[in-house]
């Protein structure tokens, strides 16, 4: 049986993924995108092998089966709700976003939908979701983001927090992973799945630090745990569109997706 996959968001992320499938993934057809540029959206699927439609958020449900959320993180409920309303499966970037509408997860439960969190830009969620299964008593994790990569977010607009021509890192941020999500809505979906996976938004601490030095995104998590003590560091190359997100996002979904049909399935 192959399952029908729309894209909501066709910027950095929904792109990669809508050309991966396009290229062909087992058990997987693209069926439907959407995008804030319906124009321009309707221009690059023309070149697909296979073009699909350009639907409003609303409607990506009823053309697919999976519906992927790549938009900004305050459309996140325009489209997941429809969709788990008809007992499609959402997988979720606006992890962050998702905090906030936890009522999500009982629509999902409802009407037989479900909603999933790729590991993203993160990596290790897998020994953290094992770890919390027995006893967890600390997460952190420390960001570092080249200051264009944190421009705009609402909580240095709100602190009046100024990243422009750092000339050394500046630590802009530390606190719970909720409040993280709240003030940095587009950076930091990461932490979030984290605190998902893990002890939860407001036990899971990190900090966010503007960094001149690094032309990558870093991020480092600690964890101590009755079952194990560990650390893991990744630094994420930044995407060419959007600074604010890692090339290794899009590649998370196609690995998930892939994982949906596949025969063999590596990992917890």
């Amino acid at each position: 049986m192959t399952l029908r996959v729309a894209i909501g968001g066709f910027g950095a992320i929904g792109k990669v993924v809508a050309e991966h499938l396009d290229r062909g993934i087992e058990g997987l057809a693209l069926a439907a995108v959407s995008a804030r540029d319906v124009v321009r959206a309707q221009a690059a699927v023309a070149g697909f092998a296979r073009p699909v439609p350009v639907l409003p958020l609303a409607q990506l449900g009823v053309a697919a089966d999976i519906v992927i959320e790549c938009a900004p993180a305050a459309l996140l409920r325009a489209l997941a709700e429809p969709a788990l309303a008809r007992g499609r499966i959402v997988m979720a970037l606006s992890c962050g976003a998702l905090l906030d509408n936890f009522d999500l997860v009982d629509t999902a439960r409802r009407h037989g939908g479900r909603i999933l969190v790729p590991t993203g830009a993160l990596l290790g969620l897998d020994a953290v979701a094992a770890a919390a299964e027995g006893g967890i008593s600390r997460v952190h994790m420390i960001t570092r983001k080249p200051p264009r990569g944190l421009l705009g977010a609402p909580y240095l607009e709100e602190k009046g927090i100024d990243v422009a021509g750092l000339c050394e890192p500046r630590r802009v941020f530390t606190g719970t992973a909720r409040a993280a999500a709240r003030g940095f809505p587009a950076n930091v979906n990461v932490a979030a799945a984290l605190a998902l996976a893990g002890i939860g938004p407001d036990r899971t601490t990190i900090e966010i630090w503007a960094d001149p030095g690094v032309a990558r995104n870093l991020h480092r998590i600690e964890v101590e745990a009755d079952a194990a003590r560990f650390a893991m560091q990744i630094e994420n190359v930044p995407s060419d569109e959007n600074p604010r997100t890692g090339r290794l996002t899009a590649l998370s979904v196609v690995a998930a997706l892939k994982k949906l049909s596949a025969p063999l399935v590596i990992g917890t």
